[in-house]
């Protein structure tokens, strides 16, 4: 397939797609040979990185989506980031990163993938599903475009809670427990890390409404008792949530922000 550069129109399509809450657009498919991709709602994941030669292979988590308002956001494989984004011709330039600060076991991708946005000034070429980013030295950044997955029918279990600035990963003693699933039929089942819950939840305009939450009636104390604490501040309001492939953000009317991944079992 003919490589194609993003012109300014194409690139304005993709800042369009970033924070459309519901994600129901699939990435760029395989297209007809000199047609623009459609670049709206893409979730880019990342396949690699190469700096100085050096290749390494992304994890599963690291993604980048372009949005509205001059604004991206993102996954450098352990912690999350927004930055803001400006497009000129096929040249996109990132700038003034901030990001979550978990404790990263590996940090190698990380610094390499953060290392090559930061450059500015990239070369941005789309070839069907793929994207490319180049620096002027060389270095490349290797994407492919996901469809989100859908808010409703996936079960979601829940990996952090914190606030906008940052997320704090659940202890070791609720890691894999906590999970919500948001019905087609207008309710949200799941587990807050000790009880069980239930509870009616309409999805509408970005935000889903949930009513007052329905649990068992376990003792609940140290960590898991923590956990749920923080997970019914979710209930009996209304929550803002934003899809992003295998990802979903949920944030409660206090700034509380509980993040969960699709759980991709069958």
């Amino acid at each position: 397939m003919q490589k194609q550069r993003l012109t300014p129109t194409v690139m304005a399509l993709a800042a369009a797609g970033m924070l459309t809450a519901c994600g129901t657009e699939t990435g760029s498919g395989s297209g007809s040979v000199g047609s623009e991709p459609s670049l709206t709602g893409v979730h880019w994941s990342v396949e690699s990185v190469t700096v100085d030669g050096k290749k390494q292979q992304a994890p599963a988590d690291a993604y980048v989506k372009i949005g509205d308002k001059g604004k991206a956001e993102g996954n450098y494989g352990c912690n999350g980031f927004s930055a803001d984004v400006s497009t000129d011709g096929d040249s996109v330039d990132f700038a003034n990163a901030i990001s979550t600060k978990r404790g990263c076991d590996e940090l190698d991708f990380e610094d390499a993938f953060k290392g090559a946005l930061g450059k500015g000034g990239l070369k941005a070429a789309v070839d069907g599903d793929k994207l490319t980013l180049t620096t002027d030295k060389g270095d490349r950044v290797a994407l492919t475009s996901e469809p989100d997955v859908p808010l409703t029918g996936t079960k979601w279990k829940v990996n952090a809670i914190g606030d906008e600035k940052a997320a704090t990963p659940l202890p070791k003693e609720v890691e894999g427990k906590a999970h919500l699933t948001f019905g087609k039929d207008g309710t949200v089942r799941g587990n807050l890390g000790c009880n069980t819950v239930s509870a009616k939840a309409e999805v509408k305009d970005g935000q889903i409404t949930l009513g007052a939450p329905r649990t068992t009636r376990m003792m609940c104390q140290g960590a898991a008792g923590d956990t749920e604490k923080k997970l019914l501040k979710l209930f009996d309001g209304k929550v803002s949530y934003r899809l992003s492939h295998g990802g979903l953000s949920l944030t409660a009317a206090d700034g509380t922000v509980v993040s969960a991944n699709a759980d991709q079992k069958k």
